[in-house]
C-alpha cells in the first residue's frame, strides 16, 4: 500500500534528499555567479578612457555595479565587490590607479552599497524599484567618489564635482540604461537556473 511506513519514510528521504541537493546546487552556482561578477567588474575596468582635466578616467564599471546588484540580489551584488575590492587590495593589479586609495578610492568603495542598492530594490519592489535602484547606487558612487576626491586629493567639494561627477554624467546615464537593459535579459534566466528550472 502507498501508505505503508516504509514508503511515507523513503518519500520524506528522498524529499530532504532533494531539497539539500537543490541548496548545494544554488550555493555552489551563488558563489559562481558573484566570482563571474567580480571579474566583470575588473574586465570593465580595462575599458578606459582617462580625461585629460580629471584623475578619474571613464570606464564601464558602473555597468557591471548595477548588473551585478540587479542580478545576484544584495548578497551576492555586494558580494562580488566586496570580492573585487579585497582582490585588489591584496595585489591583484585591476584598480585603473594601481591602488584602492588612490583618487578613485571613493568610487570603488561607493560599489559595495551600490550593487546592495539595486539588488534590494529589485527583489523588493520589481523592475520600477531596480531603476530607482540604480539612479540611487550611481548617487551613491558620486557621492562616495566626490568625497574620496577630496580626501585623497585635497581638492574642495565643488572642484571634486566638477571633474568627478558632472562630466560623468551623461555617459553613466547610458550605463544605466544598458545595465537595465542587460539586466532584464539576464536576471529572469539566473533566478530560474538558481531554481533548477
Amino acid at each position: 500500500m502507498s501508505d505503508h511506513p516504509s514508503y511515507l519514510a523513503g518519500d520524506a528521504a528522498n524529499a530532504i534528499t532533494v531539497r539539500a541537493e537543490t541548496r548545494w546546487r544554488s550555493a555552489l552556482l551563488g558563489a559562481a555567479g558573484v566570482v563571474a561578477f567580480t571579474l566583470l567588474t575588473a574586465a570593465s575596468s580595462r575599458l578606459r578612457f582617462p580625461l585629460p582635466f580629471s584623475p578619474v578616467p571613464v570606464t564601464m564599471q558602473t555597468w557591471a555595479v548595477l548588473l551585478a546588484g540587479a542580478v545576484l540580489g544584495p548578497a551576492g551584488g555586494a558580494g562580488s565587490q566586496a570580492l573585487y575590492l579585497l582582490a585588489g587590495a591584496a595585489g591583484v593589479p585591476w584598480f585603473t590607479t594601481g591602488s584602492v586609495l588612490g583618487p578613485t578610492a571613493g568610487y570603488l568603495l561607493g560599489f559595495l552599497p551600490a550593487a546592495a542598492l539595486v539588488g534590494f530594490s529589485q527583489r523588493r519592489w520589481g523592475w520600477t524599484g531596480m531603476i530607482a535602484g540604480m539612479l540611487a547606487g550611481s548617487a551613491v558612487i558620486y557621492a562616495l567618489g566626490a568625497a574620496g576626491l577630496c580626501v585623497m586629493t585635497g581638492a574642495d567639494l565643488r572642484h571634486a564635482l566638477a571633474v568627478g561627477v558632472v562630466p560623468f554624467l551623461p555617459g553613466d546615464a547610458l550605463k544605466l540604461i544598458a545595465a537595465a537593459a542587460a539586466a532584464r535579459l539576464v536576471t529572469p534566466l539566473w533566478l530560474r537556473l538558481l531554481r533548477g528550472r
